[in-house]
């Protein structure tokens, strides 16, 4: 009978879904203003990013990705912002309580980079890693704005100095990597003002 197979192969199609969306990585719709120019530059379009769990499955992660994090703020928010410093980096904070960070073990500094225009650890302060949960790797929507999303620190937003464990990337290089980040799917509700990018998964 073709109606069995058809059902078997949709019961077994599900979890294998289920499983890459959970281990590889999904497509997230992001709003706000906190990323531009690297998101969003234009307010009548909305970005599209591919979140790739994958590429932080060990917390591999380096100066300059675009992550997706759970807000410290609100557990129940994800948030999009570009890794600045990691541990054992000096920061020279935009407002923050202190004016010099020293990143803790464990933890990274996010910026948005729309300065004066994000919820970010200038706000919160430095952030867990095990907060982390994918990092965006493309612009995957509109059609004019496909390309690639290049793991780079503003040139004002270098740290002070640098943590003594130097990080290497895949490609063997260290300090501020040249990988590629990406975010995740889903609709969102754009804040007037300190806009953060909330994110959940888009189903078509």
């Amino acid at each position: 009978m073709r109606f069995p197979t058809f059902l078997k192969s949709v019961l077994l199609g599900v979890p294998v879904g289920v499983t890459l969306l959970d281990c590889i990585g999904y497509v997230a719709r992001v709003e706000g203003v906190s990323m531009q120019p690297a998101l969003n530059p234009d307010a009548t379009v909305t970005d599209y990013v591919f979140l790739s769990r994958w590429a932080v499955r060990n917390m591999d992660v380096q100066r300059g990705d675009i992550i997706s994090l759970i807000s410290p703020k609100d557990p129940s928010q994800k948030i999009i912002k570009r890794i600045v410093a990691l541990q054992g980096d000096v920061i020279s904070t935009l407002g923050y309580k202190v004016q010099y960070v020293k990143v803790p073990e464990g933890h990274c500094w996010v910026e948005g980079d729309h300065t004066g225009n994000s919820l970010d650890s200038n706000t919160f302060g430095p952030v867990s890693l095990g907060l982390i949960t994918a990092r965006a790797t493309q612009i995957v929507w509109p059609p004019s704005r496909w390309q690639q999303l290049p793991s780079t620190v503003p040139k004002t937003r270098t740290p002070i100095s640098f943590g003594k464990r130097a990080v290497t990337g895949s490609n063997g290089s260290h300090g501020v990597s040249n990988h590629t980040a990406s975010s995740s799917s889903g609709s969102i509700t754009t804040p007037v003002v300190n806009s953060v990018e909330e994110m959940q998964e888009f189903n078509h």
